[in-house]
């Protein structure tokens, strides 16, 4: 078996095929572009030179190394032309029947040393294998749009695969200057298997209208600092491309979070598949084009009607990082904050805390002196909730536990003035449970802050079916004033973000109890293929396994899916008190402070 790739050739010249045809002639490779399309074999031509162009612009590679690796690449609309390649990838369509067809074609051309590789996301290699003479020389090589950026490639092995084949392409990539990633046949691989089963959950949570694409969207880029939403993404992606990969998964999993969402059928057949199209779940400026302009689903800017309530003073009920966090976002934005825990002392500590962090941002610069004694000026610190008799707003913080927030809510319901507005920072407990707990469910709202509070800046405002239309506009008016982005939702497990990214996460969890892959492998995959800026299993020791058992067993008793079933390896850590950082272990292990 060939395992020096100086010759490679590139079947299949869209926009895939074509920014790995640049990466590998940057890195001295010959290569052989082929398509049938002319077209498409000009195109590619034509995207190479304006690529290598703004990459000299920039500063990235010399004139002369754009001069050589243009050379290094040539179209041609004859697959026999790839019969002196050690390697060949095919992109082409992602159907069996158009791929066997080149696999079988190649059988007949190439050397018996070639190495042939698929770069499917969601058909099965070892069907694609077994089309050819030499299934052993053929296995999957996953880049990931656009090509040249993104560093991940995942290798993909059958049973039949020859590891020196294995071996080969994994050096290739990282003389790529690639994060190769071993992993097995099944569809989705690893990145696209865990984000695949999210971008459809997003699908199917829009097709219900529980919240706007808009919403969902900011959502999941301001709460989990992704790059994009998933409805965009799946705009970007290929509404078309995404059901076929996600009708594989499903035919492999039987799981019904795999299973498309109907929507997803829908757009595909009405021809509304995304940017390509000009229109999906958004629509664009042009067929192809990235502006997205509005239409009939965009919100107005006033889209909240009705007036609120004046709002003057804040209560944030609780000690802990959150509800200081919290406190200290309302003083910054010039509220007058009574900040209440069970005693003085743990009120004094709650806003010594405070002052800390504000102390850190004078020191980076990012507040004056005089601001932050202004800031601790307006909060006073009180050990009992009597403090909040005036208040306009009551913000609980205290422990994820619906007995205790519901007693604190019967408590705020005898104390606070009537028309103050009650809200819960749940982020799994139904809010209408809590409302309950007080003879004015109307005035009980859920505003969901994420932890740091000071730096993020989502706030995910749940309505119950009792909540009052003023008390709405209220809270989206004050998430305004204290610079945060409001997204609205419905009163149901997870809301928006918890909803989908547990069930992420969880799938993540039992691909290692599977053995389909390492923690540091699946880590690897999503922040470098998928733009994450932690991997699932860091994610989880920081939040904290117990934390993310108890949402995870949330979702599971609302929805009643068993995919949302938790997985066995968490509840067996949780159980033997391996929670995370907080505990030195969890997933890993973490130095003692």
């Amino acid at each position: 078996m060939d395992t020096s790739l100086s010759t490679i050739a590139v079947v299949g010249l869209g926009t895939m095929g074509t920014g790995i045809a640049e990466v590998l002639a940057l890195a001295g490779r010959e290569v052989i572009g082929i398509d049938i399309s002319e077209a498409a074999a000009l195109g590619a031509v034509a995207s190479l030179e304006a690529s290598t162009a703004r990459a000299v612009g920039r500063g990235r590679i010399t004139e002369q190394e754009r001069t050589e690796a243009l050379a290094r690449f040539r179209t041609s609309d004859d697959l026999r032309t790839a019969a002196d390649a050690e390697l060949v990838i095919e992109v082409v369509p992602e159907t069996y029947e158009i791929k066997q067809q080149v696999f079988r074609e190649l059988d007949a051309i190439v050397s018996p040393t070639a190495i042939l590789a698929t770069g499917t996301n969601a058909l099965s290699v070892t069907r694609l294998a077994a089309e050819s003479q030499h299934p052993e020389r053929v296995l999957g090589l996953h880049f990931f749009n656009p090509a040249p950026a993104m560093k991940l490639v995942e290798v993909v092995s059958s049973v039949l695969t020859a590891p020196p084949a294995v071996e080969a392409v994994t050096a290739l990539a990282r003389e790529l200057g690639k994060e190769p990633v071993a992993v097995g046949d099944r569809p989705g691989f690893v990145a696209d298997g865990l984000l695949f089963g999210y971008l459809n959950q997003a699908a199917a949570m829009y097709e219900a209208n529980y919240a706007s694409r808009e919403d969902i969207d900011a959502a999941m880029k301001l709460g989990c600092g992704l790059p994009m939403g998933p409805l965009a993404l799946l705009d970007l992606i290929g509404i078309d491309t995404a059901r076929t990969v996600l009708e594989a998964m499903y035919s492999a999993s039987h799981d019904r979070l795999h299973a498309p969402a109907p929507v997803l059928g829908q757009l595909s057949s009405a021809g509304l598949t995304g940017r390509k199209a000009g229109r999906g779940f958004y629509t664009y400026d042009a067929p192809g084009g990235q502006a997205v302009v509005p239409d009939a689903l965009t919100p107005a800017a006033d889209a909240v009607s009705g007036a609120g309530r004046d709002v003057a003073s804040v209560g944030v009920a609780g000690s802990g990082t959150m509800a200081s966090g919290i406190a200290e976002v309302f003083a910054k934005a010039g509220y007058d904050v009574v900040l209440a825990a069970r005693s003085q002392e743990k009120a004094d500590v709650a806003k010594g805390r405070i002052a800390k962090s504000l102390e850190r941002s004078v020191a980076k610069g990012r507040l004056t002196a005089g601001a932050r004694d202004e800031t601790l000026a307006r909060i006073t610190a009180a050990g009992s909730l009597d403090a909040f008799a005036g208040v306009d707003l009551a913000v609980e913080a205290v422990a994820e536990d619906l007995e205790i927030k519901q007693q604190l809510f019967a408590a705020l319901d005898k104390v606070c003035r009537p028309g103050a507005v009650l809200a819960t920072t749940t982020s799994s407990l139904p809010v209408v449970a809590i409302a309950r707990a007080t003879a004015r469910p109307e005035d009980v709202i859920g505003m969901h802050f994420f932890n740091p509070a000071p730096a993020m800046k989502l706030v995910e405002v749940v309505r119950t079916v009792l909540t009052a239309d003023d008390v709405h506009a209220t809270v989206r008016a004050v998430c305004a004033r204290i610079r945060k982005h409001p997204v609205d939702c419905g009163d149901r497990a997870g809301f928006i973000v918890n909803a989908l990214l547990f069930p992420y996460l969880n799938n993540a969890i039992k691909m290692v109890e599977e053995h389909y892959a390492s923690l540091d492998d699946i880590d690897a995959a999503m922040k470098l293929g998928g733009g994450y800026p932690m991997g699932p299993f860091e994610l989880l020791d920081v939040v904290g396994l117990d934390v993310s058992l108890a949402i995870e067993k949330v979702l599971h008793k609302e929805f009643r899916d068993p995919g949302l079933a938790p997985a066995p390896l968490l509840e067996h850590l949780v159980a033997a008190g391996c929670l995370g950082r907080k505990t030195g272990r969890g997933f890993r292990e973490y130095a003692r402070r």
